[in-house]
């Protein structure tokens, strides 16, 4: 029990540069509270005290505004980084080392008692602030759920999950969600990625396409002129685009690039 307990705490270090000593840590971080309380009010429900499991659940979420049921699995190293107004319900799973920020919801859609109603995230997951991820699906390991998305189907490990409803952007590894150039991928506070929106990154991809365009057909129509030269006739019409004047770089800069 207490080598467990001194996981949770250093792991809490490890990720919020705000705690200073692991006395704070045990005194002062409802997250660990609700962690901690959780355990014993699970053993109940496991072993058949179903109310006593739901009377500890009360006073944890009375005590520390983070309402775990009883019935949900945590695992080891998760930390409720502030975490008000956060609710796990009863057959969800959270992997070892997932990080859960303010306000999130781990719900269910399905009102059919017996079948696994809310989603099970793997191994380092990081939901942050607002999110609301919605059914009996699975979050890969190592993903990212961004604030206030809304997740309705599942989310391949290593990926990143933005938008209501959200959209899925893929890991370019397959193993992180790409928030460090570095070969050891680090802990990212509420799963900010240098990924950007899927629409961002479409209009850009439409604007590179444009501005490429343009430049070919400005080469075509330059190679037509000097065929025109050569052969003393002239073919261009007027109103051909010789140059190019498509603003990528002003566009791209309104879309963020």
């Amino acid at each position: 029990m207490f080598k467990r307990l001194r996981s949770d705490i250093q792991c809490i270090l490890e990720r919020d540069p705000a705690a200073r000593s692991a006395f704070e840590v045990l005194t002062c971080y409802p997250g660990l509270h609700a962690v901690v309380l959780h355990r014993p009010a699970h053993w109940c429900w496991t072993h058949g005290f179903k109310w006593l499991g739901r009377f500890i659940s009360h006073i944890g979420r009375f005590l520390t505004g983070i309402e775990i049921h009883p019935g949900a699995v945590i695992g080891e190293r998760v930390f409720f980084d502030h975490a008000m107004g956060t609710v796990v319900g009863e057959t969800a799973v959270v992997g070892d080392g997932c990080t859960i920020y303010q306000g999130v919801t781990l719900g269910g859609t399905s009102l059919y008692k017996g079948t696994k109603r809310h989603p099970t995230l793997g191994r380092d997951v990081v939901v942050s602030a607002g999110a609301k991820v919605l059914g009996g699906f699975e979050v890969g390991d190592g993903a990212k759920i961004g604030s206030n998305a809304v997740v309705i189907k599942p989310v391949p490990a290593g990926a990143t999950a933005v938008g209501i409803p959200a959209r899925i952007i893929p890991s370019k590894t397959g193993e992180s969600a790409d928030v460090t150039e570095d070969a050891k991928p680090k802990f990212s506070a509420y799963g900010v990625t240098q990924e950007d929106d899927p629409l961002s990154q479409a209009m850009r991809g439409l604007i590179d396409s444009t501005a490429g365009q343009e430049h070919q057909i400005a080469l075509l129509w330059q190679a037509i002129e000097k065929l025109a030269e050569a052969r003393e006739r002239d073919c261009v019409p007027s109103d051909a685009q010789r140059q190019e004047h498509f603003e990528a770089d002003k566009l791209n800069q309104l879309v963020g690039k």
